[in-house]
């Protein structure tokens, strides 16, 4: 049901959910229309009821299809698991069923100017003043930044207090005065992707938007980090898969002094080579998911499946691209816009040279 849906209302719209930087704000209620918004979340909070396995399928369904614009990875893979894991009762009955719907669309505010992967580091200050908390500060690669009506902020509720000090407040965007959406950023890859800067300036939110306990933050990021990586590694393996297959196909019908490019030698070994790394990545990331599902994936593993995958997407990507020749530097072609998507995979979500920093530390 994801592979169709996507194909027939996210695909042919790809150029101009590009040019808009974008997908279109209605695209959120389809979704949720179809119940491929939250999927994991329980019935009683207005979700599918289903398991992270759930959100993988629908995730994998839109990375095999080359398609990187729909931020629900953010939306129900992360923020409404924020939500579910520390919220209270009546947080947890105000906005998932919202989310859910597509009436809400979700994005969760970490990295700042000067803060990307030490997010102990943060400026952004949330301080208490009555009833409310004021909020200051500035983020900046926000998924789901410009179409957010729910934002968790990562932001300090003690500055002096390092990491104790760090805090999840939500704001609600539509009752935030003070709050602003800067630029859709124009980025390399993921052109119809949906990532913005915010900004807050004196934002006032209601105490009881705090998202668990005041102090508890950093700890609740590290947390849900693991399960942030595998959502990163499962997209992963669903594009390494994917742009095999698409050279695969390419190379048959490609013909190059007489024969098809699949005839030669270097083609078959280094699709044979890609073929093997993809299947080795997608069999490991497989095995971690199994492990989340019954909640024994611990930091080290999800950090590994994260760096490993994306490492292995990079790789195989762009072996394929020189497969395809000049073609697979035209932006027409699936394989090029793969190539510009799959870069940022290293990065985000905790750089690979993080990840490699995180494992060294349990061993």
């Amino acid at each position: 049901m994801a592979t169709k849906f996507f194909a027939t209302e996210l695909l042919p719209h790809e150029e101009r959910f590009a040019t808009q930087k974008c997908v279109d704000r209605e695209f959120w209620n389809k979704a949720g229309q179809l119940g491929l918004l939250c999927a994991s979340i329980p019935e009683a909070y207005g979700g599918g009821g289903g398991t992270y396995a759930h959100d993988f399928a629908i995730f994998d369904a839109q990375y095999r299809l080359g398609d990187t614009a729909f931020g629900n990875m953010v939306h129900s893979g992360l923020v409404a698991h924020y939500l579910l894991a520390y919220g209270t009762e009546e947080q947890k009955q105000r906005w998932l069923p919202k989310m859910a719907s597509g009436e809400l669309v979700g994005a969760i505010a970490m990295t700042e100017p000067g803060a990307g992967s030490d997010l102990k580091a943060v400026r952004t200050t949330a301080l208490r003043d009555g009833d409310d908390y004021v909020v200051n500060g500035a983020k900046t690669f926000i998924t789901n930044g410009k179409h957010a009506d729910l934002v968790i902020v990562v932001a300090k509720t003690d500055p002096a207090a390092g990491a104790k000090g760090v805090s999840l407040i939500v704001v609600e965007v539509a009752r935030a005065e003070g709050y602003r959406v800067g630029r859709v950023l124009d980025k390399v890859g993921m052109k119809g992707q949906d990532t913005a800067e915010l900004f807050f300036g004196d934002v006032r939110v209601p105490a009881a938007n705090l998202l668990g306990e005041e102090g508890a933050g950093f700890g609740y990021l590290m947390k849900q980090l693991a399960h942030e990586r595998l959502v990163v590694a499962v997209c992963a393996v669903a594009a390494t898969e994917a742009a095999v297959a698409l050279t695969v196909a390419y190379t048959k019908e490609r013909k190059a002094f007489g024969a098809p490019l699949f005839d030669m030698q270097n083609t078959r070994f280094e699709l044979a080579e890609c073929a093997t790394l993809a299947q080795v990545s997608r069999v490991f990331v497989d095995n971690c998911i199994e492990r989340h599902l019954r909640g024994e994936l611990d930091g080290a593993a999800a950090s590994m499946a994260k760096a490993y995958s994306t490492d292995i997407q990079g790789q195989v990507v762009d072996r394929c691209v020189q497969l395809f020749g000049g073609y697979g530097y035209m932006l027409e072609y699936p394989i090029a816009r793969m190539y510009a998507d799959a870069r940022v995979q290293r990065i985000y979500a905790g750089a690979n040279e993080v990840m490699k920093e995180l494992i060294a530390r349990s061993l």
